[in-house]
């Protein structure tokens, strides 16, 4: 009878093992440094993703064929296509935290075209050395497209930053958006007095507001006011009452389609109620405002392009007749942000349906969210009015690029298993953006090596707001014509694509 209990439970013991055992991923870790140490010896310790570690790649010469407990270095980074067949490889860590931007891309390049899932420890385990152990497999993260930018991160000196912000009181139009939230999560960081959270869309204002209470508790003094920049006589009360020192703009209506199709919008928002927030500040003594603005302002073909500019000489002409020090920051794209092509292709991969890409060609500057936000802030505390803040975004960027990237990250082959879609340029939109109006020769340079300053050009301030108020007016009437020859007028070089409709942009918004 003893002998049977003990021949079952050999059995089952045995069955279990072999189950478990057919659930394991063969992986492969890329670099043979401190961060591959701390992942196999993790894995000894506790191994809820059921990873079995195969091999070791790294381009040290002098590493290879050695062992990282028990695991061997078998080759350098070239063959990995070649060691992925080779053990039967499913998903490929990155474990190198400190490479520079242009060799983390070429490897990761290589990883993408093998099928397997990539995942990488981030940069912050380059600090490994200094004990930071705790659950290296839990910051394991799925590979970004950002990962395969090839350029540097920006990383600029945050200590004017936090000089600057530490005990003012700060408010923060479009608060709840993609880069309004970035902005409140650095502003709180740098213990502000108060911080103003002001959103028309009360979810996202409640999502940010959740997040900073969780993060910051008692500590930080926010107060969240759901109100439209429109609403004239809500903003003067809200001014009236906190007294702000700061104001960041970031409040617009910004998808180009769309705005193509309601001019009025883009006009009562981007120009009437930028107008609104920037009287406010003039009239309740704000230190500084810094609107947030987009390269689509540069020769605009595009009615929201168009009013961005216009938002940008507003500031400019308040400038030369207010105490307030008004600035703007310009830059491109923010991958991430919302209704960004990357969520799209990610969404559209996730379905198994094709991507889609408005043309072949068309190219954008990109930055991530933290980068675009460091650039804005940094500005804030170095304006001293008038000025246009540009930052050096690197080489523009093939959509179609990122498309095919996406689509290999997710361990599936372009044109095979995901085709791309090529649907046409929408209405209003570029092939080519750019971040300057005037030529490299008019460049301020500023003692920050990624920030420099357009020089601002001339126009007649009394025509300006003469024109914005017959635009207001328009806008009202909901005068289409009337609208596109006003912003004719008021911005020279904005070129009317002649192509404003009823289109359906939702499946392509690149």
């Amino acid at each position: 009878m003893g002998i049977r209990i003990v021949y079952r439970a050999i059995i089952i013991i045995g069955d279990k093992n072999t189950k478990k055992l057919s659930h394991y991923t063969n992986i492969m870790l890329v670099g043979a440094g401190q961060a591959t140490v701390a992942i196999l010896n993790e894995i000894q310790r506790n191994n809820p993703n059921n990873y079995l570690v195969k091999c070791i790649v790294d381009d040290d010469k002098t590493k290879i064929g050695r062992k990282i407990n028990t695991i061997q270095v078998v080759s350098s980074t070239e063959r990995i296509p070649e060691m992925v067949k080779k053990y039967e490889i499913e998903e490929i860590i990155f474990s190198i935290p400190s490479i520079d931007s242009e060799n983390k891309k070429r490897i990761l390049d290589i990883c993408a075209n093998t099928k397997c899932k990539l995942k990488i420890l981030p940069e912050v385990y380059s600090l490994l050395t200094n004990g930071a152990l705790n659950d290296v497999i839990g910051k394991i993260r799925d590979v970004q497209v950002e990962d395969l930018l090839g350029r540097e991160p920006i990383k600029l000196d945050c200590t004017l930053t936090k000089e600057y912000i530490q005990n003012k009181t700060v408010l923060v139009t479009g608060g709840g958006g993609s880069i309004g939230s970035e902005l409140c999560r650095q502003i709180a960081s740098y213990e502000p007095k108060a911080l103003i959270i002001l959103d028309i869309y009360e979810n996202n204002a409640y999502d940010i507001q959740q997040e900073l209470l969780r993060t910051y508790g008692d500590k930080l003094n926010m107060s969240v006011e759901i109100a439209s920049i429109r609403d004239k006589n809500k903003l003067n009360k809200i001014f009236a009452s906190k007294n702000i020192d700061i104001v960041f703009h970031a409040a617009a209506h910004k998808h180009v389609p769309l705005m193509e199709k309601n001019p009025e919008e883009a006009i009562k928002n981007n120009v009437i109620g930028t107008y609104n927030v920037v009287q406010a500040a003039h009239e309740y003594k704000a230190d500084k405002f810094v609107l947030i603005s987009t390269d689509k302002a540069v020769n605009p073909t595009s009615v929201m392009g168009a009013t961005k500019r216009i938002a940008e000489m507003i500031i400019q002409s308040y400038n030369s007749n207010s105490d307030t020090d008004y600035v703007a920051v310009r830059f491109g794209n923010v991958l991430g942000s919302n209704g960004s092509v990357i969520p799209l292709f990610k969404e559209q991969i996730k379905e198994g349906e094709p991507v889609t890409v408005t043309h072949k060609e068309i190219t954008r500057y990109f930055m991530t969210i933290p980068e675009a936000v460091q650039l804005v802030l940094r500005a804030s505390s170095m304006a001293q009015g008038g000025e246009v803040f540009v930052l050096d975004m690197g080489e523009p960027v093939k959509i179609k690029d990122l498309a095919y990237k996406l689509i290999k990250l997710s361990g599936l082959e372009p044109e095979v298993d995901i085709n791309i879609e090529y649907t046409g340029l929408r209405p209003g939109e570029k092939l080519y953006e750019e971040l300057l109006i005037t030529q490299d020769k008019d460049q301020i340079k500023t003692d920050i090596e990624k920030i420099f300053i357009e020089k601002p050009n001339e126009f007649d301030e009394y025509e300006l707001f003469k024109l914005i108020g017959e635009l207001e007016k328009a806008a009202d009437d909901i005068d289409v014509e009337d609208i596109l020859i006003l912003i004719e007028k008021l911005v020279p070089t904005y070129k009317r694509t002649n192509n404003i409709k009823n289109t359906d942009d939702s499946k392509n918004i690149a």
